[in-house]
């Protein structure tokens, strides 16, 4: 399906092809799993026990695996949508635009929006970060769904186009020994990155503190030089009050929850034991970061509470982790106590949060007021250090006396 011939009374017009300022390498946006992701690339046998695309009586489509349901609500993808129709239910393939499940579509939505390139975080029926099936009961199907994912978002996803797709994959986090081994096998074709739970221990894995287990996956990491990308909410929401708005509670916190995933991460040690150990925290903002380098600072020089480590968590902080903003308008001129060679830009496509296709004005207005050198270093070009992605031979925005002498 293309674009235009998206319902109307759904959708908005296609936006016109946006000025491009900026060079934008987004590090957080999503896919939606297309229907024939697992009957393609499932193992035949498997096929008949792995997630299956039904249409309930309602007429919603929705994914089946192991006697759970799992929906695309609303604002998972909601790009292009006219605001007055997003509402939490499932969504049939035909209400999303086609760049949610399909690379080329994306790929022309990236376009318009003015955006080089994306690094992209599975969906619901995979979980943020694949762990629908290291939960799953049967354990070979759910390593075989971990595999056809990978198999599927490097075969169709990031070989068409390999300078706009960063490759981020999933591990089978129930067994270490395979996980270890798909993170190679993906970092072997040259995956990049690949997501775990914010919070192992709240999806029901091994706690970061049982070395037995993570202590291999980590060093896989290591070795690979694969970034650990972590994304708000991939290990679910804190415990709301009884009766209160969910969403919006939900939605609010999203700091919060970067925030503690963040500290108990750094209180693992893994960063102060491995120094080249890459960990990104993705949509979680980074209006938190600042505040805790300051705490950090201070349980070692007043309360006392931090010491026992040889090297400072806040310059472990600031060695070992990433931080990734959609604007930040507020919080953006910390910058500097947080490192601006730190912090990393998301669009979020195609969620509710997206800044797409107005990404480009969004910075703007947030940012004009930073040096050209920042904002390019915040932008695209951390994100391509890190990730180790190429860039287009000129990267904006230019240094003014740059751009005033090719002007002349």
């Amino acid at each position: 399906m293309t674009a235009a011939a998206l319902d109307p009374e759904l959708f908005l017009p296609d936006p016109e092809k946006r000025e491009v300022k900026y060079t934008i390498l987004s590090v957080d946006d999503h896919v939606v799993e297309p229907p024939h992701l697992f009957e393609r690339y499932l193992p035949p046998a498997l096929r008949e026990d792995g997630p299956k695309l039904i249409e309930t009586p309602e007429g919603h489509e929705v994914w089946q695996f192991e006697g759970a349901v799992y929906t695309q609500v609303g604002m998972n993808a909601v790009a292009g949508r006219r605001p007055e129709t997003v509402r939490l239910e499932p969504f049939r393939f035909e209400q999303m635009r086609p760049g949610c499940y399909d690379v080329d579509a994306r790929v022309a939505d990236m376009d318009l929006g003015g955006i080089w390139a994306q690094m992209n975080f599975p969906s619901q029926i995979t979980g943020f970060c694949g762990r629908v099936f290291a939960a799953a009961k049967n354990r070979e199907v759910g390593l075989a769904c971990v595999r056809a994912w990978n198999d599927w978002l490097f075969e169709e996803w990031y070989t068409p186009h390999p300078t706009r797709i960063v490759p981020c994959g999933i591990t089978y986090l129930a067994d270490s020994e395979l996980a270890v081994a798909e993170i190679h096998r993906n970092a072997e074709r040259g995956f990049v990155s690949v997501t775990f739970p914010e919070r192992p221990h709240a999806v029901n894995l091994p706690s970061l503190w049982d070395r037995e287990h993570w202590d291999p996956i980590i060093q896989a990491c290591v070795d690979t030089d694969t970034v650990i990308s972590l994304h708000v909410g991939s290990s679910g929401m804190y415990p709301f009050p009884e009766g209160s708005p969910f969403l919006q509670i939900g939605a609010t916190l999203f700091g919060q929850l970067s925030l503690a995933a963040c500290v108990e991460w750094l209180w693992s040690g893994y960063g102060l034991q491995h120094p080249t150990l890459k960990i990104a925290m993705s949509e979680g903002g980074i209006g938190w970061v600042a505040m805790l380098l300051d705490r950090l600072d201070n349980i070692i020089d007043r309360s006392r509470y931090g010491l026992g480590w040889d090297m400072r968590p806040a310059d472990v902080l600031k060695r070992n982790f990433w931080f990734c903003t959609l604007d930040d308008p507020g919080t953006i001129d910390t910058r500097h106590r947080i490192g601006v060679e730190n912090i990393l830009f998301e669009t979020d496509y195609p969620h509710g949060d997206s800044t797409w296709p107005d990404s480009q004005s969004v910075i703007a207005e947030a940012w004009g007021h930073i040096p050209a050198s920042e904002i390019r270093m915040m932008c695209s070009e951390n994100a391509a250090k890190l990730y180790r992605h190429p860039l287009p031979e000129t990267v904006l925005p230019l240094d003014e006396a740059v751009r005033k002498t090719q002007a002349g």
